[in-house]
Parts: C-alpha cells; sequence; structure tokens
C-alpha cells in the first residue's frame, strides 16, 4: 500500500496547498491512502466544519487533530458525525469523536489511524500516551485485524516522539510525529519494520515563525511584549510530510521518503516530482 501523510495544515496557505496539490499527488503517486493533520488549518487554530470538508473533498481519506482540536466549537459536533476525523486518544475522556477508527482502503484494505498527545512540556496534562496507543495496538494487530496501521503523535519533544516510535515498533506501520511545525531529517524504517520520523512539518508557508506572520513574535522575542494577534503567514505553502509503502500481508513498511512539496524548502519526494 502506499501511504501519504502529511503535517500539520496551516491556515489559508496551509489549505490552498492541499487543495490545489493533494489531487495531482495522489494521481502521480498513486496513492492508496491519505492521512492530514488539519488542527491549525482554520486561521492557526482549530480546524472548522467548512475546513474539514475542503480538505476530505481536496483528497484527504483521514484527518487527524491534536491539542487544538475543539478551539473552533463546531467540530465539538461535526467529530461527532463525521468518521474520517480523529481526536487524540487520551485528550479527554468526555472529549466527543474518537481517537482511532479503522478506514477501508483500495482494494478493501483496512487501515488504522490512531492519534496520541504527548505529555513533555504541553500546555496542560494529559492521559498517559503509551498505555492509549497500547490499548489500541493490541486490538488491532499487524497483518490480522488491519493491513496498515499510523500513528500520530502529536507534541513537543522529539525524545518523546522517538520513544512513541521504538515503542510501536514492529506493531505499527507508521509512527510520525506533528505539532512542532519543523520536518526533522530522521526518516527512517526502525528495525522492527515501523516507518518514522519525528515530525512531519507543516503544510504551510515557511517564510514565518512556524506558521505565523512574522513580526508579532519577533517583536514579542526582542522586546518580551504583545502588540497585536499572531496572523498565519500566507505565502505560498510547502507540503510536508512522508510517504510510505507498506506489505500487505504483514503491514510493516518496506519503504518511507521525506515529502517536501512547493514553496520554499528544498523539494522532496518518493520521484522527486513536483506537484
Amino acid at each position: 500500500m502506499k501511504i501519504l501523510f502529511l503535517g500539520d495544515v496551516m491556515g489559508r496557505s496551509g489549505r490552498t496547498g492541499i487543495i490545489e496539490r493533494l489531487g495531482k499527488l495522489r494521481e502521480d503517486w498513486k496513492l492508496d491512502f491519505v492521512v492530514v493533520n488539519g488542527e491549525n488549518a482554520s486561521n492557526g487554530a482549530g480546524l472548522t466544519t467548512a475546513h474539514a470538508k475542503a480538505l476530505l473533498d481536496a483528497g484527504a481519506d483521514v484527518l487527524t487533530l491534536g491539542d487544538h482540536a475543539f478551539d473552533q466549537k463546531d467540530m465539538l459536533q461535526f467529530c461527532e458525525v463525521e468518521p474520517r476525523i480523529i481526536r487524540p486518544l487520551n485528550f479527554s475522556k468526555a472529549a466527543p469523536g474518537k481517537g482511532a477508527r479503522v478506514f477501508e482502503a483500495s482494494r478493501g484494505r483496512k487501515v488504522l489511524v490512531a492519534q496520541a498527545l504527548g505529555q513533555v512540556f504541553m500546555k496542560r496534562p494529559f492521559d498517559d500516551p503509551f498505555s492509549a496507543v497500547e490499548t489500541v495496538l493490541r486490538s488491532h494487530p499487524l497483518g490480522g485485524a488491519v493491513n496498515a496501521s499510523l500513528i500520530d503523535i502529536h507534541c513537543e519533544a522529539t525524545s518523546e516522539k522517538m520513544a512513541m516510535g521504538h515503542y510501536c515498533d514492529g506493531r505499527a506501520s507508521i509512527v510520525v510525529g506533528t505539532h512542532t511545525h519543523v520536518p526533522t531529517s530522521d526518516t527512517m524504517i526502525l528495525p522492527g519494520g515501523t516507518a518514522f520520523q519525528s515530525d512531519a512539518g507543516m503544510c504551510g508557508d515557511y517564510n514565518s515563525v512556524i506558521g505565523m506572520d512574522k513580526a508579532e513574535p519577533l517583536r514579542r522575542f526582542i522586546t518580551g511584549m504583545p502588540k497585536a494577534r499572531f496572523e498565519p503567514a500566507n505565502g505560498e505553502a510547502t507540503l510536508s510530510g512522508i510517504y510510505v509503502e507498506t506489505d500487505d500481508r504483514t503491514g510493516k513498511a518496506n519503504r518511507v521518503e521525506a515529502v517536501r512539496q512547493g514553496g520554499r524548502l528544498s523539494q522532496q519526494g518518493p520521484d522527486g516530482s513536483l506537484a
């Protein structure tokens, strides 16, 4: 199976990049399944119903969220009726929606998608992500209940993301980090056969401070004083993420490539093509 994961969609720039390029990537790379983290797609904070529908219509099979899952209040209702949206497993026991689901890819193949929030340096304490993921992986073994599985680990610390990768090695097809908006260069297949990257990066304008227009973050770093709201940067987006090919029988990864398409970053992909 050919699977694409794209990192945090950041504001209008990221949404436009997905809408304009994802369809062509699906066609050119013959993708079977696409997961997109959409939690910053609506003005950099959360995801509205309208923007979720636009990303799904553009070619995403599943949208994951994160710590900003419910910043846009209409998501509280929409994630209950739209099964293609996954909120974090360990967000809150009372949270609406689901933190893991099995989806059907091409030719009837089953793909598990789950997300967990990390604990290190996060603004609020979340439940243990490792035990949350353990429960899901135990009930969805690779090569049995599912043909492939993807874990989105949404957190600040690269150490925590790497620990989750090793914890899931051989039991998940893909473990990929989100949240920091900066792609890491540790794309690899772990010893047990799990494709891994500490952070997928963002789908947004990299002529920015993690996707925000530079002026206000720079002012706060220099003066220590806020003057205005953060606003997403609206230049051309780079779509950042990972491409993985999995074995349908075992569910393990046999190829992984970093993806960076369009915008300012050096271009990468499974065939070097541009969207």
